[in-house]
């Protein structure tokens, strides 16, 4: 009897649980939907401040707004984190085309982040067209010498989650250009990781080996590749040239900072949840989706939970990462002082994939004994809200060296719809009139819920 009456209480009390988790999760998506601040706090980070690449004046600029903006929201402490950035910079507008006999193409490029620039004069040269990094060591540096490498592996579109489809492609862009210099390759462009069909060029970081010459590397229309690839097999390789000319440099690294909120802990002022996104951006346009809306979300979760009157077993803090974009040293930087200030993370939440419609969460890592676990404890709680997917998967490029310092920590990443992020991703139309207002409070209200169910019954499920 006594067994049952056990049973019966437990049952009760965790239905009750249940009904106030339910509760307190409609209470942040009605102040996100009705109140919500991310989206217009974007627009500014976006029209008054605009593109904000490691070591340029936009990002100091984002620096002091960011700062300015968790100050006034009365967090408990708000700090800037120095942290020593790359600057790269782009230089004039880069020139190309095709050159066909007589004729002079134009064709839309830019030029690679933290790639060198060209001779003033520009370079030209024939082209040899690849599709992997596989192929282009099966010609050898008897074909490559000399000739601009054009590297043209399309982004596969069989991938249903758009990332992958990314991670697969962007070996060509980050280590193609390197590896066409070890063949004697003059020069390298690159087709636009995106499976969209367009004619603007998607740049991104690329990176050179050690002990290897630097040569030019920029990325091309998707539209313009498939141009040169069709005029490159109707006709003989000597009557197709290519021309690029660009003048990108780097320049002495840059003082700059990871700008951090938190809220303390009633209970475990020592124990942290991280949420947060990177402040820095390409320079193409005003990095409303990469990566704006997450640290906007960042900043709006503590905000939201503040606006309800949650009061947090655990420290939550927002972190806006610098320089996740070519070398992600705030990412890096923050682990290591972390590690050094003996911080207790318990899980990070990274949001760096747009600010669509929220779907759920990948767990870094996860076995299925987790996830069967997380999904029996909290998918009903977020099904409501469409946000209930939780899988096995990356947590994110800022938030990952946290393992390398806390092996225990939960890497997580907020996973939003996939299907347009990457045909605006890296572009000049990644701007605020392509980030929608609903959809950003909706994911900030999801990023929210989790962090209070982590905050309130942990990640040993």
């Amino acid at each position: 009897m006594k067994k049952l009456l056990l049973l019966s209480a437990l049952l009760i009390s965790a239905t009750f649980s249940q009904a106030q988790d339910s509760l307190t999760i409609r209470r942040f998506y009605d102040e996100a939907l009705v109140n919500g601040q991310a989206y217009d706090n974007l627009r500014y980070l976006c029209k008054q401040i605009g593109q904000r690449l490691s070591g340029s004046a936009g990002a100091e600029k984002a620096v002091a707004w960011s700062k300015k903006l968790m100050d006034s929201y009365g967090f408990d402490k708000v700090y800037l984190q120095e942290v020593m950035v790359p600057h790269w910079v782009r230089g004039a507008k880069e020139e190309a085309y095709i050159i066909d006999g007589n004729k002079k193409i134009p064709v839309p490029v830019a030029a690679l982040g933290m790639s060198v620039g060209t001779p003033a004069s520009g370079i030209t040269a024939n082209v040899i067209e690849v599709k992997s990094l596989k192929e282009l060591e099966t010609l050898g540096e008897s074909v490559i010498k000399g000739k601009i490498v054009f590297f043209n592996g399309a982004f596969d579109q069989r991938f249903i989650e758009t990332g992958a489809g990314y991670g697969a492609a962007g070996v060509q862009r980050f280590a193609g250009p390197s590896a066409a210099a070890k063949y004697g390759a003059i020069g390298a462009i690159v087709r636009s990781i995106t499976p969209a069909l367009d004619d603007y060029p998607h740049t991104g970081a690329t990176a050179y080996a050690d002990g290897v010459n630097k040569i030019p590397a920029a990325a091309i229309s998707t539209v313009a590749a498939n141009k040169l690839s069709a005029m490159l097999k109707l006709r003989k390789l000597p009557l197709i040239k290519f021309y690029l000319k660009q003048s990108c440099q780097t320049l002495p690294d840059v003082k700059s900072y990871n700008v951090i909120g938190e809220i303390k802990g009633s209970e475990n002022p020592n124990r942290i949840i991280t949420v947060g996104g990177h402040l820095d951006s390409w320079d193409l346009a005003e990095g409303a989706h990469d990566d704006g809306t997450g640290v906007m979300q960042s900043v709006e979760v503590l905000r939201i939970l503040k606006a309800t009157g949650y009061k947090p077993k655990n420290t939550i803090r927002a972190v806006f990462f610098m320089n996740e974009e070519n070398g992600h040293k705030g990412g890096i930087k923050y682990a290591e002082e972390a590690a050094a200030n003996k911080e207790e993370h318990i899980a990070a939440i990274e949001t760096d994939e747009g600010g669509f419609t929220p779907r759920g969460f990948s767990f870094e890592g996860a076995s299925p004994a987790f996830l069967k676990a997380v999904n029996a404890k909290w998918k009903t709680l977020l099904e409501p809200y469409e946000a209930d997917r939780l899988v096995e998967g990356g947590g994110g490029t800022d938030i990952g060296p946290l393992k390398e310092t806390r092996p225990a920590i939960r890497l997580i990443g907020f996973r939003p719809d996939s299907q347009r992020y990457f045909d605006i991703h890296h572009t000049p139309n990644d701007v605020f009139e392509n980030v929608n207002k609903r959809e950003l409070h909706l994911g900030a209200a999801a990023i929210t819920s989790l962090v209070y169910l982590i905050d309130q019954y942990g990640l040993n499920l």
